[in-house]
């Protein structure tokens, strides 16, 4: 294969990485939204199975008790490591939850879609491990490419085994936060090689540093408020737990962080707007830049949407799975519109 087509291949298996990286975040929404989180007790197998099983019968009656004790083994391994590197607070709060004794029942459709979750995951997996091996076509040019992709691989591994302590440790809070944030990592680096590929040999325009800002000051706020609106999903688990089967209450109780999360809302809306404005001032209406900025406007409101279901309906499930999905479309459209202004050949008075 000639060195032409190992590139073609490469942007095409990166922008597979990409998509499935999108599908592995609406499944963990979807894991999430349904409370599937620990429909598997153990990682990677599912109750020590490749293919889990589908009734209870088909599990040691002690299952509960070994997964258990497998659990806590792996946290005070996991607290002792965190001793290590200085976070003794975090290592004392693992050793001491009470939860992570608490054994999981078994239900089939949590396991399956957890279960779906995790395959999901590997496929992204198989994408990112295809994205490496084409990347050294650009080895000698961009030698930026291959080295990402290295990387991203590796926090790959990181992720899938920071997935096993989401597991172990029944789903602690701030665990889960870091799992998402690492999740926008990976997606990020595979959205820079792709960019890095596509605009190799293109000759590149002026930037206008304003809109530069602006652009940083938007992706910023983005992940504050996909930080935020992990923290609000972790106060109505807790919030779930005390007041079960009335669904309509957990918003009211959930307290200030939910307002916190409404508040700053706006502010991604406003700036997005200012941002929208100045592109569409700056750059021709078909140039990457003005869609790009389109595209994320069009995510933002339907996140607003997808807020106020969850808002003033009880939290439906498929409007949680959404409202994760359209906060990562967000983030990526933001992220690579970023790279675009980085080179902005579209711009009014130059070429498209």
């Amino acid at each position: 294969m000639s060195k032409s087509s190992k590139r073609t291949k490469f942007k095409q298996i990166n922008l597979l990485a990409i998509i499935s990286l999108f599908v592995v975040i609406l499944a963990g929404g979807v894991v999430r939204s349904s409370g599937s989180g620990m429909g598997c007790p153990d990682w990677p197998k599912c109750f020590g199975r490749y293919i889990p099983p589908t009734d209870v019968s088909q599990l040691p009656k002690d299952y509960k008790q070994a997964y258990v004790a497998g659990r806590l083994k792996k946290n005070l391994r996991f607290a002792k490591t965190l001793d290590v590197f200085g976070y003794s607070n975090l290592a004392k709060r693992i050793r001491e939850d009470k939860s992570i004794m608490v054994p999981e029942d078994f239900n089939a459709a949590n396991t399956w879609t957890e279960y779906a979750n995790r395959l999901v995951g590997v496929i992204a997996g198989i994408f990112l491990i295809l994205s490496v091996v084409y990347s050294f076509s650009y080895g000698k040019d961009i030698k930026a490419i291959p080295v990402l992709s290295i990387i991203n691989l590796i926090l790959v591994g990181f992720q899938g085994w920071l997935g096993s302590i989401v597991v172990s440790t029944n789903l602690t809070s701030w665990i889960v936060t870091v799992h998402m944030l690492l999740a926008l990592a990976i997606l990020a680096v595979s959205i820079y090689t792709y960019h890095l590929a596509s605009t190799y040999n293109r000759q590149a325009g002026k930037s206008n540093g304003l809109i530069l800002i602006i652009a940083v000051l938007s992706l910023i706020i983005s992940v504050v408020q996909i930080v935020i609106g992990t923290d609000v999903r972790e106060e109505v688990d807790a919030v779930s737990n005390h007041l079960q089967g009335y669904r309509e209450d957990w918003i009211k109780n959930v307290g200030a962080v939910f307002a916190n999360h409404r508040t700053l809302a706006v502010g991604v809306l406003v700036i997005n707007v200012v941002l929208y404005g100045l592109i569409r001032k700056n750059f021709n209406r078909h140039s990457m830049q003005q869609q790009l900025m389109s595209f994320t406007f069009l995510m933002i409101l339907l996140q607003i949407v997808t807020g106020v279901i969850l808002s003033y309906w009880m939290l439906p499930p498929v409007a949680q799975a959404a409202h994760i999905l359209l906060a990562s479309l967000v983030f990526g459209a933001q992220f690579y519109l970023l790279l675009n202004l980085q080179k902005a050949s579209g711009m009014k008075g130059g070429t498209i």
